[in-house]
């Protein structure tokens, strides 16, 4: 089991040119989200791509995270060495003070600046074969595990409420690490995550036991008010068709106390190297220049000279 505040050692140097006189050795930390799971997965490819796609001195540390709610809060705290990832709505919601800001607000949220795109949050639900659940219908009188702070258990808790499920679900008080093994022991009947797909702890479950990953109705989907997105027949094993769920996007930030050249470094390596990352893993091959469009807000400057250099297309409230 990973302790909630597990700093994974993982410390590379990612090799960034740095344009000064003197290369001066820069650290910088990646938080993303709970060891195990995809996003904190891609922090590790991406500081790995960091590493092999220049030459420079950026070192840079995968740090694992309680969810995108602490990721933001922690800019409150953090310089100009820190990387994040979350939903462009929580940013949105930090300046304005709403939803899990609401009574901590901070000026420093003013501060939060975007740097790239990342594959989507994708909502899973998975439960054993064993239970008989074939809907959400289904989990009605089941113990279900959500995890704790993160966005998938917030989420998930929604969608049971505006399918008729809350209080009729029993949550267990189980950390998400342990889904897997609560799952093929018979101690929950489900686990809900969320991560781009395919999801590293949905691959070892259903590599590893009977398991259906719940498709969601289009009126369901409609009722989340999220983007409808489909998993590939075939992206787990067994899973003999498609399916239907919804996705969030997501953006790795920093804020304005980063460096120009540094900000600027890690943008165009991310770019110059994604297509070899999409080869090695198949959640980058989603990102492209249309997710651009999922930035709300103001682009870090060293960020935005990349992509005017690039040609990419941009908003003015981006720049």
């Amino acid at each position: 089991m990973f302790k909630s505040t597990l700093m994974a050692g993982i410390t590379l140097a990612a090799g960034l040119a740095i344009a000064t006189t003197a290369q001066a050795e820069t650290r910088i930390t990646y938080k993303s989200a709970k060891a195990g799971s995809s996003y904190y997965q891609m922090g590790v490819e991406l500081a790995e791509a960091m590493k092999s796609g220049s030459s420079g001195d950026i070192i840079v540390t995968v740090e694992e995270s309680q969810g995108s709610v602490q990721n933001v809060m922690e800019t409150r705290a953090r310089g100009g060495d820190y990387v994040f990832t979350t939903p462009p709505a929580l940013v949105g919601a930090a300046k304005g003070g709403k939803g899990p800001f609401e009574g901590k607000e901070s000026p420093k949220f003013a501060d939060i600046r975007a740097l790239f795109p990342i594959p989507s949050l994708t909502m899973h639900f998975v439960v054993s074969k064993a239970s008989g659940v074939e809907d959400f219908a289904g989990l009605e009188g089941k113990t279900l595990l959500l995890g704790k702070g993160s966005f998938g258990a917030r989420e998930g808790e929604k969608y049971l409420g505006l399918f008729g499920l809350e209080g009729k679900v029993k949550l267990a008080e189980v950390e998400l690490s342990n889904a897997v093994a609560a799952l093929k022991n018979g101690q929950i009947d489900g686990f809900v995550t969320a991560g781009s797909w395919p999801a590293p702890n949905v691959v070892e479950a259903a590599a590893s036991a009977d398991v259906t990953v719940l498709s969601l109705s289009d009126d369901q989907v409609a009722e989340t008010k999220r983007t409808r997105t489909v998993i590939p027949a075939g992206t787990y094993s067994e899973q003999a068709s498609e399916i239907v769920t919804t996705s969030l996007p997501v953006v790795a930030y920093t804020t304005t106390a980063m460096d120009d050249e540094a900000a600027y470094q890690l943008t165009k390596t991310f770019w110059d190297t994604k297509a070899s990352l999409s080869e090695t893993a198949r959640w980058w091959a989603g990102v492209d220049k249309d997710l651009m469009g999922t930035i709300q807000g103001k682009i870090h400057p060293g960020a935005l000279r990349y992509y005017q250099e690039a040609g990419f297309p941009l908003t003015d409230a981006q720049q």
